[in-house]
């Protein structure tokens, strides 16, 4: 058994404890909370995607210099894979609805989603960039690039540390757990 198989064991058997549910019931909870976060990001994804596309429309897109536009297209290209990742889940539920493949489709929503949020975050970058580098300079760009790449991945990886430096199972210690913490 892979690591991964292990923890998704331990998993379940945290939630069959904890919550007292079936792996059908987890995969609904799962689904439906997959499904609330994507409702909030793809709002956020979807205007800067429309955003972008409404740019080379402005009388100002001819100022842009040939790093900027290339700079513009790599950002569209990132806004509108994001979008397309984040919306797939609701395909993938069309074409396997009624086909018992909940577990399939939870698993791929989930992949799907987390590259969508990862490239939502490049094309934010790539925003911050274009829009620095035309106001104040290239130079600036960059570095305001690298500050939000920093702020993104530090956000997006802060309550995983943290859950993992102040690792707290729900469950309540045991008489041996106990001991040992005072040992």
């Amino acid at each position: 058994m892979s690591d991964g198989s292990v923890e998704r064991d331990q998993d379940d058997e945290w939630n069959y404890r904890a919550r007292h549910e079936t792996e059908t019931q987890r995969l609904d909870r799962n689904w439906a909370a997959l499904l609330q976060e994507l409702r909030v990001v793809q709002t956020g994804v979807q205007l800067l995607t429309g955003f972008l596309l409404t740019l080379p429309f402005q009388q100002r897109f001819t100022d842009l210099t040939d790093f900027e536009v290339i700079v513009y297209l790599m950002t569209v290209a990132l806004s509108v894979l994001s979008t397309m990742l984040l919306v797939a889940p609701a395909g993938f539920h069309r074409v396997l609805f009624r086909r018992h493949a909940l577990p399939a489709l939870v698993s791929a929503a989930h992949k799907l989603t987390v590259c969508g949020i990862a490239t939502f975050g490049a094309a934010l970058v790539g925003v911050v960039l274009l829009i620095f580098s035309f106001v104040v300079s290239p130079r600036v760009g960059l570095v305001a690039a690298v500050v939000a790449a920093g702020i993104f991945c530090g956000l997006s990886v802060l309550a995983a540390i943290l859950r993992l430096r102040n690792r707290v199972d729900d469950d309540p210690p045991t008489s041996d757990q106990r001991r040992s913490d005072r040992d």
